[in-house]
């Protein structure tokens, strides 16, 4: 196959090709650029190897350009990196690789295009372009990459166990890559991946969250977890995600299999968000289910105070799996507490309190909320489905009726603490935060309105109650 034409779209690869000849190098391109031009998947990201130096051919193609174009050399690593606009170019010489059982940093020598194309992940991504005189666009295939991407196959190059032994960062690419590409993996490769799953125990949190992240931003990421799940990989990892597994009976009473459950709702969510925190939520949202898995012989299995559970299990997953303690790590908790509130709120007779209170704690995260408690309907009746989705946009119609009429989605109390205090003359203490209390809710139970005039009235009820007396104004 020759991919001339499709080199020509771009000329970067014409002025690479020139440098090279000048400096008498071979050079190519490869690894994810050419598996990505192959499908017609859009790339910014082009790395070239040549026999030789790669920062020398990175610093002469540099120069022939007339404006400054950013050029970052890693010596350390043999590797030079050029940006043109949003392009993205790295240089390096071809190499080949040897490692430490204990350790997934290569030693690195000199090598041979073949022995840097024998190093790599997967046959699809061990495959080059040249860009010399004498071939120039030709594709390069020792490994038959071209055929696994028509069979749609992640396949390593070499015997999958010294691969995934050597970097066992590249089982979890092997899952994100099929998850990505909708690829199966190889009967043997896959087989790998179980017999190395503990060799995960030296990689980094970092990287591990990272490749699991670009699972979940698949467009149908419980592929990709379910080839984790059955590979022992999510295991090593994630071990709260799995003791969701399993259907436990007693007495003809079964409760549904909260893995796949969640991975249902996760599917359901990427229907219409790509938002990765709210994914997140999706995963979490029923993670403590074994935790308060209890049996009632009367109604069967129940799993009470699983959201509130779950909440205070969020900041440790997060934490344990290098993700963000942050306001993100918060948003997700957020709706992991609240995920049953407006199930409880489909009924004719819900107050505007309820609604008023779940607007409240919910604040702008509110429709999120709504789209997470849509998805996690995953019954198989779908006239139950279409019923609690109908319900669903009762509620939604109620919420906008009331955030309409009272305006308490994140309202802060008109009464601030610095106004009680200088009011009744008091320095800072636990009634100042007793009256914001009450003026919140009565607010959200509806006995008086969201404004001043209302609060103040009400303050000063409060206050004479609990034997505080206004300052008189001099």
């Amino acid at each position: 196959m020759n991919l001339k034409h499709r080199l020509d779209e771009h000329e970067v690869f014409l002025r690479v090709a020139r440098v090279s000849e000048r400096l008498g190098l071979e050079t190519y391109v490869v690894g994810g650029y050419v598996r990505d031009l192959i499908l017609g998947r859009p790339s910014k990201d082009i790395d070239f190897t040549c026999v030789g130096s790669g920062i020398e051919l990175a610093q002469q193609v540099a120069s022939t350009y007339e404006e400054h174009v950013p050029l970052s050399v890693f010596k350390n690593f043999g590797t030079a990196m050029l940006k043109l606009q949003d392009w993205e170019l790295e240089f390096v010489g071809a190499r080949k690789e040897s490692y430490r059982l204990e350790s997934r940093k290569p030693i690195v020598e000199d090598g041979t295009l073949l022995e840097d194309l024998e190093r790599r992940d997967f046959t699809i991504n061990a495959m080059a372009i040249s860009l010399n005189p004498s071939n120039y666009g030709e594709l390069i295939d020792p490994f038959d990459g071209l055929g696994d991407m028509k069979r749609k196959l992640i396949k390593t190059p070499l015997e999958p166990g010294i691969t995934f032994s050597d970097d066992p960062l590249r089982m979890l690419r092997a899952v994100r890559f099929a998850a990505q590409l909708n690829f199966d993996i190889e009967a043997d490769t896959f087989f790998a991946l179980s017999e190395n799953a503990s060799r995960l125990q030296i990689i980094s949190g970092e990287r591990i969250i990272d490749e699991l992240n670009k699972v979940i931003l698949t467009s149908k990421p419980s592929y990709g977890f379910k080839l984790l799940f059955a590979s022992r990989l999510l295991h090593e990892f994630f071990p709260e995600l799995v003791e969701l597994q399993g259907v436990d009976s007693v007495d003809d009473k079964s409760h549904k299999d909260n893995f796949y459950h969640t991975l249902q709702v996760l599917d359901n969510v990427c229907q219409f968000s790509a938002d990765l925190w709210l994914r997140w939520a999706a995963i979490l949202h029923d993670i403590a289910k074994p935790a308060t898995k209890r049996f009632n012989p009367k109604v069967g299995w129940t799993f009470h105070g699983h959201e509130d559970k779950g909440a205070r299990m969020t900041p440790g997953i997060f934490r344990r799996l290098k993700l963000p303690m942050d306001d993100r790590m918060k948003y997700v908790q957020k709706l992991v507490k609240l995920h049953l509130r407006p199930i409880a709120l489909v009924k004719d007779e819900v107050t505007d309190s309820a609604l008023r209170r779940l607007l409240f704690d919910a604040g702008d995260d509110i429709d999120d909320l709504m789209k997470l408690c849509r998805a996690d309907i995953t019954s198989k009746n779908n006239k139950k489905v279409q019923k609690y989705l109908d319900n669903f946009d009762k509620v939604e119609k109620k919420l906008l009726e009331v955030e309409e009429k009272d305006q308490v989605r994140n309202f802060q109390p008109p009464i601030s603490g610095e106004e009680i205090m200088e009011t009744f003359g008091i320095s800072p203490s636990k009634i100042i935060g007793d009256i914001k209390e009450e003026i919140k809710e009565a607010i959200l139970e509806g006995r008086i309105q969201n404004n001043p005039e209302e609060a103040r009235n009400l303050m000063m009820k409060i206050a004479l109650e609990k034997g505080l007396s206004p300052q008189s104004k001099s």
